[in-house]
């Protein structure tokens, strides 16, 4: 069986439809809301034939259909290629591109005025982006902080405690900072600390931790003569530092907005779903998969059982990622129905990674990732 272009226009009339009203769409329905001038028996052979072919589905014997994944997918993939069209054609028309900027200026301007209170910390800012988010989708959201994978060491700072303690101050590129307190095998003098210091900032500044390789430690412990034991504490403490689990922070907002959706308002459903966005542990699959190089300033649209996330199966989550800067990149999404409005719903994200992109562009010096 084929899809040809009337039942592409069928499906996507289903698909509209259903998005606006949340309710199954019959076949008198469809008749009213294209313009292919057909009767309402052809249309119910063509979605008889859709139904078949695993596009729509009939949730009840009596009611009319809904889309599955499946449908949704075609759907989504038809948007986003139209997107990219006519993202070509404007900057091909110089006056619909200064009207292109011009609105999303505006869109902008909106986000920043309702973030325009001074932060020091990014965190505060991706913070308030979430809450924002939610309010103005009506969704869920999330937003990781920016990931270190692939980070540069700007320099290290170490200082003396008490015997046998000392307190490095490790920053990377982007001013993330992480302070480790460790117990060495020796005690260090003022004079020992410097050249530890120096040999550190030597030979580790502007490496990333997959660059700070076994031939590397050699050399160093080689350099440090009967110290060797100590630099290999010290570097392995940074290492393990800059590489913890805590690295990877997310943050959420509107999980209630949830119940808003019948679909997804059953109590098992919703219970399992905003355990998942108040615990955050399984969103990192999201955020490993937008940070990935490959996948760079993309939109990815997960439609139910593409989600990594086993409670997010009834749900669409869209997410994009943001750039602090080379190497360092987080992920903001949106979850919501899979009757979500994606086209409001990509158009937002763009202009929120847009927004992030400039904000951390202008203001980077004068905030600390903790």
């Amino acid at each position: 069986m084929e899809l040809d272009e009337r039942k592409v226009k069928i499906l996507k009339a289903v698909i509209k439809n259903y998005l606006e009203t949340g309710e199954p769409v019959g076949s008198r329905t469809i008749s009213k809301y294209t313009d292919l001038k057909l009767s309402s028996a052809t249309i119910r052979n063509e979605m008889a034939d859709l139904e078949e072919m695993g596009y729509i589905v009939q949730p009840h014997t009596s009611a009319g259909r809904i889309p599955t994944d499946k449908g949704y997918r075609l759907y989504v993939d038809d948007m986003m290629k139209q997107k990219e069209s006519e993202m070509a054609h404007r900057e091909q028309d110089l006056s619909d591109r200064e009207q292109s900027v011009s609105n999303r200026e505006k869109d902008v301007e909106s986000m920043a005025e309702i973030l325009s209170k001074k932060v020091d910390k990014v965190e505060e800012l991706l913070q308030n982006v979430a809450k924002v988010l939610a309010k103005d989708t009506n969704y869920a959201t999330m937003i990781s902080a920016p990931q270190v994978k692939g980070n540069k060491l700007k320099f290290v700072q170490l200082s003396s405690l008490e015997s046998h303690k000392i307190l490095a101050v490790i920053v990377m590129e982007g001013n993330i900072i992480r302070n480790k307190v460790m117990t060495v095998s020796e005690e260090l003098s003022q004079e020992n600390l410097l050249k530890l210091n120096i040999l550190l900032n030597t030979s580790l500044t502007g490496l990333s931790l997959q660059e700070m390789n076994l031939s590397i430690v050699s050399k160093m412990e080689n350099q440090a003569g009967e110290h060797t034991r100590l630099v290999k504490e010290v570097v392995d403490a940074i290492v393990e530092t800059i590489s913890g689990e805590d690295n990877l922070k997310i943050y959420t907002s509107g999980a209630t907005n949830i119940f808003k959706y019948p679909e997804l308002s059953d109590s098992a459903k919703a219970s399992e779903l905003i355990y998942a966005l108040e615990e955050k542990n399984s969103l990192d699959s999201f955020v490993s998969d937008g940070t990935d190089e490959n996948q760079k300033n993309s939109i990815q649209v997960y439609i139910g059982s593409e989600a990594p996330v086993e409670s997010m199966k009834d749900c669409s989550v869209v997410t994009a990622t943001y750039e602090l800067q080379d190497g360092m990149r987080g992920t903001v999404g949106i979850i919501g129905p899979k009757r979500m409005d994606y086209e409001k719903v990509v158009e937002k994200l763009k202009t929120i990674q847009s927004q992030l992109d400039d904000v951390f562009k202008k203001s980077l010096k004068g905030w600390i990732l903790k």
